[in-house]
């Protein structure tokens, strides 16, 4: 019984292998069809603002990426701890795919430091490329070990230490992605025009001419040994058990 369980589990990360890569791809494809259109020179900092119409798609369109690979997780998932761990799964997938297909199509990025827009909701993310594919890896692995160790045991759930060191994490790594515009938006009183942003002139000249040059390293390697903390406590406590 167990035997054929871990079979169903290795033919579902398979499946969901498959699925991420192909979103990868589809979500390459796109972003260089965005690109041509807005940087027909190659993509760089500083951003070009995108019109308020353009915005709203965009946000229309990272939305839809979540609602799919979310899907994709209460699909596969029995509990909502393997629901989350399919997702996770498939966004890491997804996520280093991605760049896998950049690389092929269009020899982006150069190298791993290269900086990328990274996401859109509910402000700009900006980050090095290496920075989201170690998160990628993170969740990979951590997903791996959530499924395995609760096929073995139907009972298996994450105390509320591992749950804070993994939200807390995150939260950190979150942080250190919308820290260059956050700056730009507190720094220079433009909190109370956040939803108008991408109309106001001062913002639009500012973010026009805005080249990110230092990373929050240390912010974000305290995010990753959080949701490090996260994974060994788990394996300690299976150990134990």
């Amino acid at each position: 019984m167990l035997e054929n369980s871990q079979i169903k589990v290795k033919q579902g990360f398979l499946n969901l292998t498959i699925f991420g890569i192909a979103m990868g791809f589809l979500e390459a494809i796109v972003v260089i069809y965005v690109r041509q259109l807005c940087y027909p020179d190659g993509f760089d900092f500083p951003l070009k603002m995108l019109p308020g119409k353009m915005i709203f798609i965009e946000w229309i369109r990272e939305i839809s990426t979540i609602v799919m690979l979310t899907m994709v997780g209460i699909i596969s998932g029995r509990t909502f701890l393997e629901k989350f761990s399919f997702f996770i799964f498939t966004f890491g997938i997804w996520d280093i795919f991605y760049y896998v297909a950049l690389k092929i199509f269009i020899n982006w990025p150069s190298s791993f430091l290269t900086w990328d827009l990274l996401f859109l909701i509910p402000i700009t993310w900006l980050g090095p490329v290496i920075a989201p594919i170690i998160c990628s890896i993170l969740m990979i692995s951590l997903a791996i070990i959530i499924v395995n160790l609760s096929q073995k045991n139907t009972n298996f759930k994450l105390n509320k230490f591992e749950w804070t060191f993994m939200l807390a994490g995150a939260f950190i790594i979150f942080l250190t992605f919308i820290y260059d515009y956050s700056k730009i938006i507190f720094k220079n009183g433009f909190i109370s025009k956040i939803l108008t942003l991408n109309k106001d002139e001062q913002f639009i000249k500012i973010v026009e001419s805005y080249v990110p040059v230092e990373f929050g390293w240390l912010a974000f390697i305290a995010g990753v040994f959080l949701i490090l903390l996260c994974i060994f406590s788990i394996l300690r406590r299976e150990r134990k058990r």
